[in-house]
C-alpha cells in the first residue's frame, strides 16, 4: 500500500514526523508538506505565482505552497504512481465542528478525495500535543481497515483522537460534525509605530455538542471519525429558492 502524507503544521511538525514513522510500517509512505505552518489555508490553490519542491534533511519533500497545493501538486505530477491513500496529520489540535472549513489539514485530505483517493484527516484534540503517539495508533488502525477494504468507492474521513495516553481512550465512534457559537471579536492590537492591527478571534465555544457529535465523542474519550462530503447543494431549499425565483420574475 502507498500513502502520500501532508499536513498544514509544515514539513519539520513533530505530528507529521510521529505519523510518517508509524506509517512506514504498514505501508510505503511519500511526505510533500508545507515549509511552513499553513493552519487555516482550508481548500485554497497559489495561482498567482510558481511553487518550488524542496527535500529536507529528514527526507520529506515541501512546497512553498499550501496543504492543497502539496497533495495537488504531488497527485498530479511529483510523483509517478497514484497514492491508493492520502493521509493528513497528525494536527496539533482539534478540527471538529466548523473547524472543518478553515482547516488546511482536512483540506490536504479534502484534495486527495476530490482526485478520487481515499484520504484521511486526523488531528490530535486537546491542546497539548503529548499524545501523538496515540492518534498515530489509530491512524495506523484506520489505514490497515482501508487496506483491507473500505467503506465506500471513495470516503473523506475526518478523525479527531482526544490527547491522553493510549489506555485511557475509549475506542473509536462513528459521528457527525457538531457545530460551535460564532467567534470571539476580533483583537485589536497597535504596532510601535501607531498603527491598529487586528488578530482574528478565538473560535467559540461548542453549540451542538450533544451525543453523535465530535464534540461530545471526544468529551467521552473517545476517537471522533466523521465521513465527509463535499457536495454543498443546499437541497432542502432547493423548492423554496424556485418558489421565490418563480415569484421574483
Amino acid at each position: 500500500m502507498r500513502i502520500l502524507l501532508s499536513n498544514d503544521d509544515g514539513y519539520f511538525a513533530p505530528g507529521l514526523a510521529v505519523l510518517a514513522r508509524a506509517l512506514s510500517r504498514v505501508a510505503e509512505v511519500t511526505v510533500v508538506a508545507p515549509e511552513r505552518d499553513r493552519s487555516g489555508a482550508s481548500n485554497s490553490l497559489t495561482l498567482d505565482r510558481p511553487l518550488t519542491l524542496r527535500r529536507a534533511p529528514s527526507g520529506f519533500s515541501y512546497v512553498n505552497g499550501t496543504p492543497t497545493d502539496c497533495v495537488h501538486l504531488a497527485v498530479t505530477g511529483l510523483i509517478d504512481f497514484v497514492p491508493d491513500m492520502i493521509v493528513s496529520g497528525i494536527n496539533d489540535g482539534a478540527n471538529m465542528g466548523d473547524d472543518t472549513i478553515y482547516s488546511g489539514t482536512v483540506a490536504a485530505a479534502t484534495e486527495g478525495f476530490l482526485l478520487g483517493i481515499p484520504s484521511l484527516a486526523i488531528s490530535l484534540a486537546g491542546g497539548r500535543a503529548a499524545h501523538f503517539d496515540t492518534a498515530a495508533h489509530f491512524a495506523c488502525r484506520l489505514v490497515e481497515g482501508f487496506r483491507e477494504g473500505a467503506p465506500a468507492a471513495n470516503v473523506l474521513l475526518n478523525v479527531n483522537v482526544p490527547d491522553l495516553p493510549l489506555a485511557q481512550v475509549r475506542g473509536m465512534e462513528v459521528t457527525r460534525l457538531g457545530k460551535r457559537h460564532k467567534a470571539e471579536p476580533a483583537v485589536r492590537a497597535t504596532t510601535p509605530r501607531g498603527d491598529a492591527v487586528y488578530w482574528v478571534g478565538a473560535a467559540g465555544p461548542a453549540h451542538d455538542d450533544g451525543e453523535g457529535t465530535d464534540f461530545h465523542a471526544i468529551a467521552n474519550r473517545r476517537v471522533s471519525v466523521t465521513p465527509l462530503q463535499m457536495d454543498l447543494t443546499h437541497f432542502a431549499q432547493l423548492d423554496a429558492v424556485r418558489d421565490w425565483l418563480a415569484r421574483a420574475r
